[in-house]
């Protein structure tokens, strides 16, 4: 029997081999601890595994750091790297989560299927869900479809899983070629309806193919994806329109079913836990089946969440031309280098996906969100324009397109189509509050329609009162309006919402000087000038300090200070 410290040892002999001794121990012990902590903080799963793997060596029987080594490597996606300690640490007396899930996917990579089931039956999985997944797919490959069908049914009688268990037992049954059995299920014909992602639904099409109903696999696809869908379904439903029987290709092995259920608990988690424990399921859904690129699209969101631009853009490339996720997958890259600092990089990009595919929606908005954020907005609009062009009927989901079109609109000075777009948007949306806002505060600025901006404004407020800019904006009404008492306690709380916006604190200096209290409105405008204002507005600001907003007022040719009393509630 081998002791732990000696099978350590080895492992870390395995895992050093090939550096030079002063490569390998070069660091000091804590030093390359304290690295590896802050690269794995930082998302730099690379620095993270080398560092780890570096402290290991001088304290080879550590189990927090033979932990965070398995983590670290399954984040880069080196199982190679991972097994090995995973299989020591699995047998240490506290064990470890990570450690059972990688020797388990392993196991499971390999085929070797009932070893896994001995793995979760000794309470060494990964937990109820995936262990009964686990455990139905591994039946599935072993070839025993009785006991899997029976394994999806338990999960599928677990409080709040009824979906899951049903979606995975549907896949199961489709890729025996039990495609009435699993129709039946997508259908809802058993009473429970799956909600089903892009993935799903491409699967159901391709069952219904199978079953000679290529009429209805259309329908679906088009009830779906509507008619500007992901240009990766369009050889589908090409193929559909031909008459052809498109196989299921969705699951060839029972490795691609476990990889299903992976990727199915990593974008669960998603929205609860950190990317860097969520990270851990998309890899190994990726390693269980290297060919689903939803799977690699998760990876790559979550390291974007993270900041880890390369790694995210090397994973988007690897999806491969012809694929179903490409086009998302190149959106995604355009993304991923805009945020990286590449802006010009990033619009290049979108700009070939356009080119490329003239009939996408997304790609339009996306291009036009950038160059407006660029404050290009001219350009923006010509995208925001052929964006709209390709909107045959605009529904509720639509008023996005037409509220950042009327923003670019009302910045390069054409008040009358930017004024429209707003209120399509609003018409779509009538409750959307930065729409509201904004119209209502552009009304404002302008001195127009003020009774119904400041309406806008208080809808605007009442659906979302915490937001500093919008309070900020109702204050700025009734200070336009000449109600600056009732302005005053609604501009101390934008700013108090939202303490460093140069912006929001000029306004409440100004509404501050109207109300008589002088020096604190030139505290206000100090203040203002900290947060980097922009540089028109930083000159303003400073003549106000020099000789007082009633003078600066006057310089303009706007009207004096005429302070009135409106009888509307404040609000806010």
């Amino acid at each position: 029997m081998i002791s732990l410290r000696r099978r350590s040892l080895l492992l870390i002999t395995a895992l050093t081999a090939g550096l030079t001794a002063s490569a390998a121990f070069s660091e000091a012990q804590s030093g390359a601890y304290l690295a590896a902590r802050q690269a794995a903080s930082d998302g730099d799963y690379s620095a993270a595994a080398s560092f780890f793997t570096t402290a290991l060596v001088a304290d080879p029987t550590n189990p927090g750091l033979m932990e965070a080594s398995v983590m670290a490597q399954v984040q880069t996606g080196n199982f190679a790297r991972a097994l090995p300690i995973a299989k020591v640490l699995i047998d240490t007396k506290d064990g470890s989560n990570v450690a059972n899930l990688v020797v388990l996917a392993d196991l499971l990579h390999l085929g070797k299927f009932d070893a896994a089931k001995a793995q979760v039956a000794a309470g060494k999985g990964g937990g109820p869900l995936v262990d009964g997944l686990v455990t139905a797919w591994a039946d599935v490959g072993a070839g025993r479809m009785t006991d899997a069908l029976a394994g999806f049914d338990k999960v599928a009688d677990m409080p709040g899983l009824k979906a899951i268990g049903l979606y995975n037992k549907a896949l199961a049954m489709a890729s025996v070629g039990d495609f009435g059995g699993a129709e039946k299920i997508f259908s809802g014909a058993d009473g429970v309806k799956l909600h089903l992602s892009s993935r799903g639904i491409v699967a159901a099409a391709e069952v219904l193919s199978q079953l000679d109903r290529n009429p209805d696999a259309l329908k679906l696809l088009d009830e779906s994806f509507g008619p500007n869908a992901n240009p990766g379904i369009e050889p589908l439903r090409q193929r559909l329109r031909d008459g052809q029987a498109v196989p299921f290709d969705l699951i060839h092995t029972a490795q691609d079913g476990l990889s299903e259920v992976f990727l199915t608990v990593g974008a669960a988690l998603k929205a609860q836990v950190a990317p860097s424990f969520t990270l851990v399921y998309a890899r190994i859904a990726q390693y269980l089946s290297p060919g689903n690129t939803d799977a690699t699209l998760l990876t790559a969101g979550l390291l974007e969440l993270q900041h880890q631009y390369g790694l995210a853009i090397a994973a988007y490339e690897s999806v491969p031309r012809g694929d179903m996720d490409y086009f998302a997958a190149q959106l995604s890259r355009a993304q991923a280098l805009y945020a990286s600092g590449s802006v010009d990089a990033g619009i290049a990009a979108i700009k070939q996906i356009v080119k490329a595919n003239p009939g996408q929606i997304d790609a339009q908005v996306e291009l036009g969100d950038l160059l407006r954020q660029q404050k290009r907005y001219a350009e923006a609009l010509t995208a925001y324009d052929a964006a709209v062009t390709l909107i045959a009927s605009p529904k509720p989901g639509d008023w996005g397109v037409f509220y950042m079109r009327g923003i670019c609109n009302e910045r390069v000075g054409n008040w009358p189509k930017a004024e429209a777009d707003l209120r399509q948007a609003l018409l779509l949306n009538p409750n959307q509050p930065e729409v509201l806002n904004y119209l209502g505060y552009a009304m404002v600025e302008r001195g127009e329609k003020l009774s119904e901006a400041l309406d806008l404004i208080r809808r605007a407020v009442a659906a979302r009162p915490d937001d500093g800019y919008i309070v900020d904006s109702l204050s700025w009404a009734y200070f336009r309006l000449g109600d600056y008492g009732k302005a005053l306690p609604i501009a101390e709380r934008a700013a108090r919402l939202t303490a460093v916006d140069p912006v929001i604190t000029d306004h409440l200096g100004d509404v501050y000087w109207a109300n008589g209290r002088k020096r604190e409105a030139e505290f206000q405008w100090r203040r203002a000038l900290s947060f980097n204002p922009a540089p028109t507005d930083a000159t303003r600001i400073k003549r106000k300090l020099a000789v007082g907003l009633d003078a600066v007022l006057k310089e303009e040719g706007a009207p004096p200070l005429k302070a009135v009393s409106l009888d509307a509630p404040a609000g806010g």
